[in-house]
């Protein structure tokens, strides 16, 4: 059943709920499109202390509400916001939100971040998590105001970029609404569409921006005034004076300078910068895509994502005499849309990344899918009958990666087998391009060169979320002394889930990533943070837990949904070709010394050989069937 747009209905939050904690609401709102009921699902507080909140919180909640065997574009699955308990508290950085759903790309677990005021309006409205289920049969506009819940016809928006959506749904409603939407690749149902929040800022990855187009949800708008009071609010404002004092310090000055665009050029030193589809590691051009070179001849201003004292965004302009472009840039757009397609101008690597943003697609799948279809082309894989339109892209041109973005987000000709992404395109074409689509699971590789990053290539196999960078920082290893960045070994295994832990309670609580290095001790501070947001005693054994039981139940989300040993891997082409340029020329990474390292990963989380979860673990982190649904709890 689908629901006419214009259904009403009312809450009062104040009323729902429990009134004894701090720092949260203790409450999910669940929002059904298809028949336009909305209802609060209480969260036991012993749930919200496992989980916490953000991917944490966000897991335990798909676990419940996605049936096993949902498809993922399919009205079952739902879409899931939410906010932590730090959300609201003013601390640096901590204005975050997850996006977490069945990933279209992977069939997996997919989650998502942004750091947005999104994060605290979504909070206002008096819930810790917005669940969405259902689908509406037209496009529709959710508008979610406290206690009020409203779907309203958005067919006018149809067809508009992501910054065409935002400026009309608050010209509609109203300035102080805050706005999460998505542009045309979200509404053609691309598989890496994104979702856009605050004047672009982008959940990316996952096809989490798709999940929200199959529902026929075009945008949401929120808007809230319930406060949610901490226990020690004088010691959390003398905390989070310090670590505002601390983000301004040695440890984030890369990102306050040049920016995460700093790595271009970093990488392609060491070896580690994917180039033309990780056929090389290094880039001849790589300083004209750097981010000196972006500093020096682009940049506008920097940039502060919601209650962030760090500022690495870092605005930029074309400046070519072409129609100027300006926007966000970074290291992963840079790669994916310059050097991994053989591009070395700046001003159209900067369109691209704008052009995604504004149609609302994640720039790493965007590119790695054109860099599988630009070698896929060389190889003659493309017929007349395939690409009749001339859409393919080629290598080094930037014109033909521009032209061929915009037909994957309306799915023109060759555009609609690209918008399904390199895993399925490459199933589809054969032609031995699979040995080239650079994906795990189905999630297209970020900017790491594997073979050169060898504790990196485990930590892209094993994530639970596809190729992923951002799941465990698995490269800060290859990085320093703590092993041969260019050869396999078992003690990659403890490193690496110690990361995934580490990185899952950050996207819990939420802290931004860039703040990590600015904690003297992560778990033990962020354990008093807690304690004097939330009134628990927490420890940070307790938290060192949490981590732990987050990714387990991950992963006990993918084996639910079919996952095997086998999809724990990497593309064939880093299995089988050696680095042929930069320091680790002739070096590779076979598939033997891979399962060693992903032998020594299991055996440091207690896993059975083949990956799966043996009951004792599953007691030890609290992980039955009772306290996955929220029943005893």
């Amino acid at each position: 059943m689908t629901v006419t747009p214009n259904t009403v209905t009312q809450h009062n939050p104040s009323t729902i709920g429990t009134d004894s904690l701090f720092g949260y609401h203790g409450r999910a709102l669940v929002v059904d499109l298809g028949t336009g009921a909305a209802e609060f699902q209480i969260i036991p507080e012993a749930v919200l202390r496992a989980y916490i909140g953000g991917t944490g919180l966000g897991a335990w909640l798909l676990y419940q509400h996605c049936p096993n065997g949902a498809e993922p574009m399919g009205p079952e699955n739902p879409l899931i916001f939410v906010t932590s308990p730090l959300v609201g508290s003013r601390l640096t950085t901590s204005s975050k939100f997850a996006v977490v759903t069945k990933s279209p790309l992977t069939g997996f677990i997919g989650d998502s971040l942004s750091s947005s005021f999104m994060a605290t309006e979504l909070k206002r409205c008096g819930f810790d998590a917005l669940v969405i289920k259902g689908a509406c049969n037209r496009p529709t506009l959710l508008k979610i105001e406290n206690g009020e819940i409203a779907l309203l016809d958005a067919t006018d928006l149809s067809g508009k970029s992501t910054s065409e959506t935002e400026k009309s749904v608050k010209e509609r409603l109203g300035r102080r609404f805050r706005v999460a939407c998505i542009g045309p690749a979200g509404e053609s149902l691309v598989r890496f569409a994104s979702i856009r929040s605050d004047g672009g800022r982008q959940a990316g990855r996952t096809g989490v921006g798709a999940v929200m187009g199959a529902k026929g949800l075009k945008a949401i708008a929120v808007r809230g005034s319930a406060p949610v009071p901490v226990a020690n609010p004088e010691a959390l404002n003398r905390i989070g004076q310090d670590l505002s004092r601390r983000s301004l310090g040695p440890a984030t000055e890369k990102y306050r300078t040049l920016g995460t665009m700093a790595n271009v050029e970093v990488f392609s030193r060491l070896g580690a910068l994917p180039t033309r589809n990780f056929q090389s590691s290094t880039f001849q051009s790589a300083a004209a895509i750097g981010g000196e070179r972006f500093q020096s001849d682009h940049l506008v201003k920097n940039a502060h994502c919601a209650n962030c004292t760090i500022g690495c965004a870092h605005v930029m302009k074309t400046r070519d005499g072409g129609k100027q472009t300006s926007g966000r840039m970074e290291y992963e757009s840079a790669f994916a849309l310059g050097s991994l397609l053989g591009i070395s101008d700046p001003n159209t690597v900067l369109r691209a990344s704008v052009l995604c943003d504004e149609l609302g697609m994640d720039t790493i799948s965007a590119g790695a899918t054109l860099a599988w279809a630009a070698e896929s082309a060389a190889a003659g894989l493309f017929d007349d009958d395939t690409d009749s339109e001339g859409i393919a892209p080629q290598f080094g041109d930037g014109e033909s990666v521009l032209r061929a973005l915009q037909a994957i987000a309306i799915r023109q000709g060759l555009g609609d087998l690209l918008a399904e992404g390199s895993k399925i395109a490459s199933e589809r074409v054969g032609g031995g391009s699979q040995a080239w689509a650079m994906h795990v699971k189905g999630l297209e590789m970020p900017g790491y060169e594997p073979r050169s990053l060898q504790t990196m290539a485990l930590a892209l196999a094993v994530s639970t979320r596809g190729a992923c960078h951002n799941r465990s920082s698995a490269y800060e290893a290859d990085f320093s002394d703590q092993v041969d960045r260019f050869s396999a070994d078992r003690a990659r295994g403890k490193i690496t889930a110690a990361g995934e832990d580490h990185s899952a309670l950050m996207d819990s609580l939420v802290w931004c990533k860039f703040l990590r290095k600015a904690f003297d001790d992560f778990y033990a501070e962020s354990a008093v943070v807690l304690s004097h947001v939330t009134g628990w005693e927490v420890t940070s054994e307790e938290l060192s837990l949490a981590g732990e039981r987050i990714n387990n139940l991950k992963k006990l989300f993918n084996i639910r949904e079919g996952w095997q040993r086998a999809d724990d891997s990497l593309p064939r082409r880093i299995l089988t070709e050696k680095l042929s340029d930069g320091p680790g020329e002739g070096v590779g990474l076979n598939k033997n010394d891979l399962n060693l390292m992903i032998d020594a990963y299991y055996e440091a989380r207690d896993w059975n050989q083949d990956g799966t979860i043996p009951t004792s673990k599953l007691d030890a982190l609290g992980l039955d069937f009772e306290s996955l649904s929220g029943a005893g709890a």
